[in-house]
């Protein structure tokens, strides 16, 4: 095919779902000149699995990335359909915000933002050749011979490179719900010499909503809870129910009749599928000893009567879908819209990535998303906004922007992918965080919005609001460090069955005590008006200021001793003392500097000592 030139732009984005989105947002506001390259403008943030946005940790990630100046938690905001709080009763730091999304509207919000950011171009068409000269990026080649020369490239292709849908004996080369697949630049990276693996994941049925017996289910109403960006004041006053149900020993019992006809179990699918959000089939046979297991049936969107039943994925023949379905009470009558499938696709080895998402190998080529090997929306988005910001900072001659472990869940997520890598589907969890009482989401932008401001990502109209907040802030620590009048500060301790007080108490000594800021509040008339999340985080902090104190000094500890930078060209093989493990993973990975060697696995304390050395012995 013959080449034509298309443009010359600084930046090229290779996808536009979740990742591709916040990399050509962060870099066109940054004033850099963008393409994004997507197979179908129809799919522009597009939600191919559940309909919600956030969840456990991952409401964390919504919120950071809104913070640094992001999209998505303002699109989710616009679309919501009910909100959550998730592990509520579990403690300020694991506490995470959900929401049930509309996903026909996303979709349509996200092209629209598009479609009004300066600087940013949408064009259709598919990338089957990256230009590389002289070690560095030089445009993208398209699959109907259009070049288009740039300084950046950012790759956010999702499961759409090498896709092919899977159910039952039936495989589609396809992309998630009918969409077109990517099917050249997969090539293309391994003749540059990258490491190409194949994953899955999988999606339940859509269910039609007039053929479920609703009144055999149990609701789940929303809740009045703060929003995801904090740009927004409150989350809608009315909200969509979604309903519980239950899988029972008949739905187990047909499933395991029939695993001679799962592809999870012949041999069909041998690629590596998510830990966390596993097909029906597999929990059957993993959990053999429950006798059920829950489903969340929650809409698709306001102009729909489409259903998603979480907890239901499968691969299972049409067929065996159908009765499976028809097992589950309050679904007997039911009728299938969108048939559920499993999706194999290409991704890459994560640790091939520096930590700005840049590659070791080429010089200003970024990847983000589900090609570096996660899961979920909010991971791909995080790193989208990353690499597009890191490489918009490149292209601008300023330092890159990278986030420690102690200071957000982003800096945890990239920091896992390029210092331990996956072998698996990898999701965000609080689990992962070490720092997570400091990590809330409820203070995302305290510790990120000055970092988006510095970088030029965050306008000037949010961080007036993050400043004002701030102040906020502030005058309510003063009013709670205040006196409490003793009587009602009795009459609320001894309602906790205590004895009342001896002396005098603060407002901040009630809340030591356990006693809720809500009722504080409402009892002495103060604070009205202050938003949810601030009034959480003055509680958070006042109550665990102990534990924070802690915090910090060990993340400071932590940030001191990984502070010595590791040379480039250092040869881990002439290394004497290493073992053979680490000087595999050292010279595999190259860290930046010792801390980010000692969070490798397969590298030990003692190899870390010996580093010391070495670096010590260099520098004499």
């Amino acid at each position: 095919m013959d080449t034509f030139y298309e443009t010359t732009c600084d930046a090229v984005v290779i996808g536009a779902g979740h990742a591709g989105a916040e990399a050509a947002l962060a870099l066109a506001r940054t004033g850099l000149s963008t393409v994004v390259l997507t197979l179908n403008p129809d799919s522009i943030g597009f939600m191919p699995c559940n309909p919600s946005v956030g969840g456990t940790a991952k409401g964390h990630l919504v919120r950071e990335i809104d913070a640094l100046g992001g999209e998505m938690g303002l699109c989710a905001d616009k679309c919501a359909l009910q909100f959550r709080m998730l592990n509520e009763g579990k403690g300020a730091a694991v506490r995470s915000l959900r929401a049930q999304i509309d996903k026909n509207k996303y979709h349509t919000e996200m092209k629209r933002t598009f479609e009004h950011t300066e600087n940013l171009r949408i064009l259709q068409g598919e990338a089957k050749e990256l230009i590389v000269e002289e070690g560095k990026i030089a445009g993208v080649v398209t699959a109907y011979g259009g070049i288009l020369r740039c300084r950046a490239v950012v790759v956010a292709t999702g499961v759409y490179l090498g896709a092919r849908t899977i159910t039952g004996e039936y495989i589609k080369p396809t992309g998630p719900n009918g969409f077109e697949r990517a099917t050249l630049l997969t090539q293309n990276l391994l003749s540059l010499g990258f490491s190409v693996r194949r994953f899955k994941t999988g999606t339940p049925a859509r269910l039609d909503g007039r053929t479920i017996d609703f009144s055999r289910l149990t609701p789940q109403a929303g809740e009045h809870v703060y929003p995801f960006s904090f740009m927004d004041d409150t989350v809608p006053a009315a909200q969509t129910p979604c309903y519980l149900a239950y899988t029972n020993e008949q739905t187990h019992a047909l499933i395991r009749e029939n695993l001679t006809r799962a592809p999870l179990f012949n041999g069909t699918i041998s690629s590596v599928g998510p830990r966390y959000c596993p097909s029906i089939e597999t929990k059957v046979v993993r959990f053999s000893e429950k006798t059920r297991h829950q489903l969340f049936l929650e809409p698709e969107g306001a102009d729909t009567q489409e259903i998603y039943v979480q907890g239901l994925s499968t691969s299972l023949p049409h067929d065996l879908q159908k009765k499976m379905y028809r097992t589950v009470e309050g679904l007997e009558k039911c009728e299938i819209v969108r048939y559920a499938y499993a999706i194999e696709y290409d991704c890459i080895d994560s640790l091939d990535l520096l930590p700005t998402l840049e590659t070791k190998r080429i010089h200003g080529l970024y990847f983000a998303g589900q090609i570096n090997g996660t899961s979920g929306y909010e991971e791909a988005a995080a790193q989208g906004l990353m690499a597009g910001l890191n490489a918009s900072l490149a292209l601008r001659g300023r330092p890159p922007l990278i986030l420690g472990r102690d200071e957000a869940y982003i800096g945890v997520l990239i920091d896992d992918l390029v210092t331990k890598g996956t072998d698996e589907p990898y999701r965000m969890m609080t689990s992962r965080a070490e720092f997570r009482l400091m990590l809330r989401q409820d203070n995302a932008d305290e510790r990120l919005t000055e970092k988006g401001y510095a970088a030029g990502l965050v306008s000037e109209a949010r961080h007036a609001r993050f400043l004002m907040r701030m102040a906020q802030k502030k005058e309510a620590l003063e009013v709670l460090a205040g006196r409490a009048e003793q009587k009602t500060a009795g009459a609320l301790i001894e309602k906790r069955g205590e004895a009342p007080p001896a002396a005098g108490l603060t407002y901040a000594d009630l809340l030591r005590r356990g006693i809720d800021i809500h009722e504080i509040c409402t009892a002495y008339g103060i604070l009205s008006g202050l938003p949810e999340d601030i009034l959480l985080r003055c509680e958070t902090e006042i109550r665990y200021e102990g534990y924070l104190k802690r915090g910090r000094a060990e993340a400071e500890h932590v940030k001191r001793m990984g502070a010595c930078p590791l040379p480039e060209d250092i040869d881990y093989a002439a290394i004497s003392g290493l073992r053979l493990e680490a000087r595999e993973k050292l010279a595999r990975i190259r860290p930046l500097d010792l801390g980010q060697a000692g969070r490798i696995s397969g590298v030990s304390p003692a190899d870390i000592a010996v580093l010391m050395i070495y670096l010590e012995t260099k520098k004499r």
